[in-house]
């Protein structure tokens, strides 16, 4: 369920756009004092089934896509590096997610595996091994984090999440949806706050 001051966000670890939107979007956020509900979307489950492999996209357009995102951590001054290991399986990074939420700490812990992975390299958080420390971090028990992330019960919750923001047209990540507009893209925050104001207007005139 949505809240009123909520606005929502499908992401994957492996993308590197949603690395962005999550650092773009929050001044976004603090300026209209609204919320963000995270959604986890199992990017390479998707992926294999549209028989879709990035890697085998052309070289030049590798190497455009890659300076295109130096230049992007350029201007807004981040310090992103694409890792040595990439792509990497992703599951139990979701999975994860989905064990904070239930302490409160979602938004947190995506965020602190998105850094280490796109700023620190760290392809380890590919694993439990990896995941570990993060939750540690976090205040969560680490036995208990894997314990709950591997079971089938969370799963199949990953599985919910996907399939639905397959039923909303999600086909991509970053997938900012605010009411009922979907944005695709770290480049569309001007027009998820426009779409913030209009129905914030459209509220305040009721």
């Amino acid at each position: 369920m949505v809240k009123k001051n909520q606005i929502e966000m499908y992401w994957d670890v492996g993308s590197t756009n949603t690395y962005f939107a999550l650092k773009l979007i929050k001044p976004l956020l603090d300026r209209h004092g609204v919320e963000l509900q995270l959604h986890p979307f199992n990017l390479g489950y998707v992926f294999r089934n549209n028989n879709y492999e990035l890697m085998k996209e052309s070289k030049a357009k590798l190497r455009n896509r890659k300076r295109d995102l130096m230049r992007w951590a350029e201007k807004y001054s981040l310090p992103f590096n694409i890792p040595r290991e990439f792509p990497i399986k992703s599951s139990r990074a979701l999975r994860g997610s989905l064990v904070a939420r239930r302490h409160g700490k979602e938004l947190a812990f995506v965020q602190k595996v998105m850094d280490r992975y796109w700023e620190q390299g760290d392809a380890t958080i590919a694993e439990y091994a990896g995941l570990r420390p993060v939750a540690q971090e976090l205040g969560i028990d680490p036995d208990a984090f894997e314990t709950l992330a591997a079971s089938d019960e969370v799963a199949a919750e990953l599985a919910a999440e996907t399939n639905r923001g397959l039923e909303r047209e999600v086909f991509g990540v970053p997938m900012i949806i605010v009411g009922d507009e979907l944005f695709w893209g770290k480049d569309r925050m001007e027009f998820v706050e426009d779409e913030i104001k209009r129905r914030a207007m459209a509220a305040s005139t009721v």
